[in-house]
């Protein structure tokens, strides 16, 4: 078949979707049909991408514009973000979709035959809309105007356009994904800044002062927690009392803190790997109840982003250990973050051994501190590599009757993978972010002997391509 050229401008209809949001389409060539990708598409739209990667059979593009709706797309209230291609599809259409090209993954990756036989439940979001507890709005010194199509050189704040990392579309209305009182008003907070004549950054030249603004909520407070990132070029010229009464006007007491990172990085990122941050005002974190167990949550605190999905998620990965694990037993979570499904697995079973390890000091540091604060007393964190604690504590080989495995989205290295394996536990519940790695890691416990008995879905992330899995697996 002859290559597309990369860079080069297709117009294409989508015909079916494949895992990950990718929607199909194809194009005819003298030598038959070429088979193109474009990811966050829905079947039946007409669009146009451009080519990232061509091969003889197939071609991977990136999403330019939506040309033509799909007949299955309907209106919603909200502003459109690229960070939700999804939101006009029904969201039972969306789960249909996740569904299937699911259950295709794990027969094409997992090697499992009838991936249909082992299925649990389709677990939706509680909330389709307003759902998030965080978002990162950018500054940018280019601003893309929807209805012009035109690159602009004029202050913005708010996402990313589709595709690029230099420009950002203004939010000017709620995005129906975060706290719609926040987004209503962050055009106010734009207009102050850019008041100010203070520069906001401009990604080619990697300059300029206002960088991004994070803001952190929490459901059982009803508090929100501002992170405002600027380079220190001309900081002393910024007001920062002045803009904390600012959110104090727009939020009253409903500002949990604010705090002042300072980030000279050139990279795109909103933590610093060289820089500062300081508390302006209130509290540095939030307190959140996920399955009445609270949690102090700071800024750069990984937590699940939609805390009342999470609850049905753990829900599931303890039905699913509970049903095969005694309480008494030994039990490893591995890459257990902040903690969370430990302490609620130690609340379930009081005379359980809960041995939590994560890499993220300071993320078992939260942890530590959750457990106290929640009175749970058979949890212990380490913070630690997986595959290094694993195998500088041989003393838990063979003792260990279940592990929890719940790995960040490049899943789990195929090393640390088979020393989990090599702790012989009878069960391993496994949480998944990505069914990709997921998948992949289903065919090495099945090639190990641990056969999956149950998964189920969990819709973590609506108007989104992504979908999470739990499962279990038992020892043959």
């Amino acid at each position: 078949m002859t290559k597309l050229k990369r860079n080069e401008e297709l117009e294409i209809t989508i015909d079916r979707m494949a895992f990950g949001g990718k929607g199909i389409g194809k194009i005819k060539t003298e030598q038959g049909e070429l088979v193109v990708f474009v990811p966050n598409t829905i079947p039946g739209q007409r669009v146009l991408c451009r080519v990232a990667k061509s091969r003889k059979r197939h071609a991977e593009t990136k999403l330019m514009e939506v040309l033509e709706r799909s007949k299955d797309e309907v209106s919603t209230p909200y502003q459109p973000i690229s960070g939700a291609p999804y939101a006009t599809l029904p969201i039972e259409m969306q789960e249909a979709y996740k569904h299937d090209t699911t259950k295709e993954l794990l027969r094409r990756v997992g090697g499992i035959v009838d991936p249909e036989a082992a299925f649990d439940t389709f677990i939706s979001s509680p909330s389709h809309w307003h759902y998030r507890n965080k978002m990162e709005y950018a500054f940018a010194a280019i601003r893309y105007d929807l209805e012009t199509e035109e690159e602009l050189d004029e202050f913005a704040l708010g996402f990313k356009h589709r595709g690029t990392w230099w420009m950002v579309e203004n939010l000017d209305a709620d995005s129906g994904l975060f706290d719609a009182k926040v987004e209503n008003k962050l055009k106010e907070i734009r207009k102050y800044c850019e008041n100010t004549g203070l520069p906001p950054w401009h990604a080619p030249k990697r300059e300029g002062f206002f960088r991004y603004l994070t803001v952190r909520k929490s459901y059982a407070e009803d508090k929100v927690l501002f992170n405002l990132v600027t380079t220190d070029h001309n900081l002393k010229k910024f007001d920062m009392q002045e803009f904390t009464e600012l959110l104090k006007t727009l939020f009253g007491e409903r500002v949990a803190g604010l705090i002042h990172t300072v980030n000279n990085d050139q990279g795109d990122r909103v933590q610093p790997l060289d820089g500062s941050s300081r508390l302006v005002f209130g509290k540095d974190h939030i307190t959140e109840v996920l399955s009445g167990l609270s949690f102090d949550i700071k800024m750069e605190s990984f937590f699940q982003t939609n805390p009342k999905s999470a609850e049905k998620l753990y829900a599931k990965a303890i039905d699913y250990l509970t049903e095969t694990t005694e309480d008494g037993d030994h039990i490893f979570d591995l890459f257990c973050g902040t903690g969370t499904i430990s302490q609620l697995v130690a609340q379930k079973l009081p005379k359980a051994a809960v041995v939590g390890v994560d890499i993220e000091e300071s993320a078992i540091d939260d942890a530590r501190s959750a457990a106290h604060s929640n009175g749970i007393k058979n949890a212990t964190f380490y913070a630690a590599d997986v595959g290094k604690f694993i195998r500088e504590h041989p003393e838990y080989e063979n003792k260990i009757d279940a592990v929890i495995l719940d790995p960040p989205r490049g899943g789990i290295a195929p090393k640390s993978l088979q020393k989990i394996i090599n702790i012989n536990a009878d069960t391993v519940v496994y949480i998944s972010c990505n069914p990709a790695t997921w998948a992949r890691d289903v065919n090495t416990l099945a090639e190990a002997g641990y056969a999956l008995k149950k998964y189920s879905l969990v819709d973590q992330f609506p108007h989104t391509s992504h979908i999470e899995a739990v499962s279990v697996f038992k020892k043959d």
